[in-house]
């Protein structure tokens, strides 16, 4: 199939072309970049759309996933958009940066995300929930989950990465990365046209406000660390000892503070928000909450949830991750090739723009039986042993994996055993939540809540 004459295409591994609008996609995109991707994504395997001058592949097979983001990652970079989107607040920090420099920070944080390490955090994850469960006990009236997610993830990151400073507000960091993230849809467009980056966009201003107290606090807690004797061996601590094996350069305090707010920013969401749609859909299956609180019942024998306990619920665990599956937090990877090479016979040009959409891989329907059904047991026995690695990709894959994925999910568990066996959640509202892209994936209304206890 000929496809575009902007591309060499070579028995083509089932390539098809969306013809969608550019001002429908445009549209799409100020109003819920989610829904500006090809509809194609959720039943083929190779995508090509071109907008405002720009083609992008939108890979949707776990086979051409893997190549192109194991045997293929040289040759591919983050990209003008994750860093015309994210590069303002997080700089050149783990999340954004390419090549060496991505390579020796990623190596100077790795010892504090072994399985030893991560053991001793499930102390904190579990006092963080339980303060968690003691506030809904105490809660007059509904709850806004997503937030009460994001206060208790955070919580745990302050706690174990950087030593329980008291010097953030959890209320005034979350407020500023949400403003932060609202103008993002604009951004987007802007990138796609390659409009320059100085251009006016409603929520620009609070945008730069929040980015400038983000660095402005973290920097205050990296400049009285150093300027201290005291060594605690947290995430601060690692990364004011890193040094470039190659240079022997150390991170400067710029540096520092970039990769500080990757993690407390970028750390905390993703977890929270697998949280709240866990939370929503627990509430939707009362037969899957049911499951879960029994198992929990078997394995704590009713008891305090103990810290040996987290490693023995499967079956929480699965639910965690099928929310994750039908909610990624982070619901898309973007790559920019940086030197040609071919892909399921497409030839992939310099300069153009790769997509994994996960969320449209885990919903798609030549990879999953019933797509959009809630299913813990998916990731339970021989149906998790029998699926392609690569169809499932919430903490992303290849070398760029999320390093606090084991981190995620160990915390996720935990947060969900403290909470589920002492109440029952109840939404608000009859409708259901519209999920939106905000570079991660929030509910597009706050997902309101009543706690009761539990007879």
């Amino acid at each position: 199939m000929t496809i575009s004459t902007t591309l060499d295409v070579t028995e083509s591994f089932g390539l098809v072309e969306s013809r969608r609008p550019a001002l429908s996609v445009i549209a799409s995109l100020l109003r819920n970049p989610l829904q500006a991707m090809p509809p194609e994504v959720y039943r083929e395997k190779l995508v090509l759309a071109k907008t405002g001058g720009r083609t992008s592949l939108y890979v949707c097979d776990p086979a051409l996933i893997q190549e192109a983001l194991t045997k293929q990652a040289g040759k591919l970079g983050k990209g003008d958009l994750i860093r015309q989107v994210l590069g303002p607040a997080i700089g050149e920090g783990l999340l954004t940066a390419d090549g060496a420099h991505w390579r020796w920070q990623r190596q100077a944080v790795a010892s504090g995300f072994q399985h030893d390490k991560l053991l001793g955090f499930l102390p904190a994850m579990i006092a963080a929930a339980q303060a968690t469960r003691e506030r809904w006990q105490a809660a007059p009236g509904p709850l806004d989950i997503g937030h009460e997610m994001m206060r208790t993830t955070f919580d745990i990151i302050v706690e174990t990465m950087l030593s329980g400073s008291q010097a953030l507000d959890v209320g005034k960091v979350e407020k500023a990365i949400s403003d932060y993230l609202e103008p993002t849809n604009f951004m987007f467009v802007y990138n796609l046209f390659g409009a320059p980056g100085w251009l006016p966009y409603p929520g620009r201003r609070k945008a730069q406000a929040s980015v400038a107290y983000l660095r402005e606090s973290l920097g205050g807690l990296v400049a009285e660390r150093r300027a201290g004797s005291e060594r605690r061996g947290d995430l601060l601590d690692m990364l004011l000892e890193a040094a470039d094996p190659e240079t022997g350069r150390a991170m400067d305090d710029a540096e520092i503070v970039d990769n500080l707010l990757t993690f407390v920013t970028a750390g905390h969401e993703t977890t929270a928000l697998g949280l709240t749609w866990t939370l929503h859909l627990l509430a939707q299956h009362r037969e899957h909450e049911a499951a879960v609180l029994a198992e929990i019942a078997a394995v704590t024998g009713g008891g305090p949830l103990l810290p040996e306990h987290v490693a023995a619920l499967p079956l929480t665990k699965a639910v965690f991750q099928e929310a994750m599956r039908l909610y990624p937090p982070a619901p898309v990877i973007t790559r920019q090739v940086e030197a040609p090479f071919t892909l399921g016979g497409v030839s992939l040009k310099e300069g153009m723009v790769l997509y994994v959409p996960i969320q449209a891989v885990h919903r798609h329907e030549q990879l999953w039986e019933r797509p959009d059904v809630f299913d813990p047991g998916r990731f339970l026995g021989e149906a998790a042993r029998g699926r392609h690695r690569y169809a499932y990709l919430p903490f992303g894959a290849g070398p760029r994996i999320c390093i606090g994925s084991a981190f995620a999910t160990m915390e996720a568990v935990a947060i969900l055993a403290v909470l589920l066996p002492a109440l029952r959640l109840e939404p608000v509202s009859a409708r259901a939540p519209e999920p939106t892209l905000k570079i991660t994936l929030r509910p597009k209304q706050p997902l309101r809540m009543t706690a009761t206890g539990r007879a």
